[in-house]
């Protein structure tokens, strides 16, 4: 048995006045920032030997002990970080992710994931569907904001899976793409796969190297234009395959606001210093799953969700509509 692993230390004169989750997150680089919270609201962690809050402001010469328990050895361990709750029954969870959050743990990330805050929350998860991925039926990438619904019974995730087989699932996004959109609306049915370049990215690939991928997609606003030219785009999901909305935008010449991968040689946004700053504070990519409707998998009745824009893609909107022709 692989015991706890303790971390200690006294808090530097030029560390007084940091948030005790940031100042521990730079001093244990393992551990995802999600986690550094999951230790804290768990009561893992001590500052002078009592419990505090991960906003609590260290100060020089406190003393901060961190009681860290082993990975799991089977699945994942659950991690007690708050979720935003959208809808839950006795067989399903759908939630509102924030932007940063890992669905479930893949390389180089096993902790700090929806999973695991999800598996706190409803320890009835453990048994569905993978271990290393209980409960969860589909996923959104990790810059990405919004609507997930999540199995908490066998027969729910069997039910949802095969909806999501049938593509019967309506997942609806708002995007913020670069640049002026000419078509009002169109498709995009490209293949994707694994780009051959680089492990992290993946692309439009030949017929019969990647899987089949559909985007629905039209213009809901425009916004100037030349260098600083944005597009509030609502795309529609027909596969689900990964970065599917980002590759298919980026391949039109548009690609998400904030998604550096994918941006390619294009120049992100010029002219606008307002917007560039924006876009840095996007805590991810500017997409945000806005709308989720499916079948209820034991009840049989239509359940239809839809989750505002968030304030980080609400504050681009707000200074695009309202900045100088």
């Amino acid at each position: 048995m692989i015991d706890d692993r303790r971390f200690t230390q006294v808090v530097e004169a030029d560390s007084a006045g940091a948030r005790l989750d940031r100042w521990l997150a730079g001093r244990l680089p393992e551990l995802s920032r999600m986690r550094v919270k999951a230790l804290i609201a768990g009561g893992r962690t001590r500052v002078d030997g009592r419990e505090v809050k991960a906003a609590h402001r260290v100060q020089a010469g406190e003393r901060v002990e961190v009681t860290i328990p082993p990975p799991a050895r089977d699945g994942i361990a659950p991690e007690a970080v708050p979720l935003r709750v959208v809808f839950e029954d006795a067989h399903v969870l759908v939630v509102d992710k924030p932007p940063g959050m890992v669905t479930h743990p893949g390389a180089g990330r096993i902790d700090g994931t929806l999973a695991a805050a999800a598996l706190a929350h409803a320890p009835e998860m453990a048994g569905v569907g993978s271990p290393r991925r209980p409960g969860i039926v589909h996923r959104l990438d990790k810059g990405t904001s919004g609507l997930i619904v999540l199995a908490k019974t066998q027969a729910a995730y069997d039910g949802l899976t095969a909806q999501l087989s049938r593509r019967t699932v309506s997942r609806r996004y708002l995007a913020l793409a670069q640049g002026a959109m000419r078509r009002a609306e169109g498709t995009v049915d490209a293949p994707i796969g694994r780009d051959p370049r680089s492990r992290v990215r993946m692309a439009i690939v030949p017929e019969g190297r990647g899987k089949r991928a559909v985007t629905h997609y039209r213009v809901v606003e425009r916004f100037g234009g030349g260098a600083s030219a944005v597009t509030l785009l609502e795309c529609r999901l027909e596969t689900g395959r990964t970065h599917q909305i980002r590759v298919h935008l980026a391949s039109l010449g548009h690609p998400l606001l904030g998604d550096d991968p994918y941006r390619g040689r294009r120049a992100s946004p010029a002219g606008d210093p307002v917007l560039a700053e924006l876009v840095q504070g996007l805590g991810g990519v500017a997409l945000h799953a806005a709308g989720l409707a499916f079948t209820h998998p034991v009840t049989g009745e239509p359940m239809r969700f839809a989750c505002p824009s968030p304030d980080r893609i609400e504050r681009i909107l707000s200074h695009l509509r309202n900045r100088p022709s």
